[in-house]
């Protein structure tokens, strides 16, 4: 694609980061990871009283807690559906535009959504860094009173 002063652009290279570097509420995280550990959930198997009158029910949806980390920590990654199929313990996997979803308001968990992408990449030569999980932190939502004018 052409810009108005006839430059292409092309596709950025991604900044890949650290788990380390994680921070509450942010987004668009790149980051090459091992897979520790994958536990599925279990999620209710009550019918969506929306999709009722549809002709096929929809099957529950699949999710698992994965332990997934580098060489500076780890964090608990939420897998939803088809995600769950690629977080197999042991597997090396890059997440793709990742975004730090804190849990019941205090954690922080790391999940990829519908405009982001799970790729499972060659074994990487790192060992993961386990005594360090970001997901055992707790954070306290503090509001700043405005410095505007008084």
């Amino acid at each position: 694609m052409a810009t108005a002063t006839g430059q292409v652009n092309g596709k950025r290279k991604p900044v890949f980061v650290k788990v380390e570097d994680l921070k509450p509420g942010t987004t668009g995280h790149t980051l090459i990871v091992k897979v520790v550990d994958a536990t599925p959930v279990k999620t209710s198997s009550r019918p969506n009283m929306s999709r009722a009158l549809l002709s096929r029910p929809t099957p529950p949806p699949r999710i698992a807690e994965c332990v997934v980390g580098d060489e500076t920590g780890t964090i608990i990654f939420t897998a939803r559906n088809e995600q769950v199929d690629l977080m197999r313990k042991g597997a090396t996997v890059i997440l793709r535009n990742a975004k730090i979803v804190m849990f019941k308001g205090t954690t922080m968990r790391l999940a990829v959504d519908k405009w982001g992408r799970i790729e499972v990449t060659e074994p990487a030569k790192f060992e993961v860094k386990e005594d360090n999980n970001l997901s055992l932190v707790e954070y306290e939502l503090v509001t700043v009173p405005d410095q505007g004018m008084t």
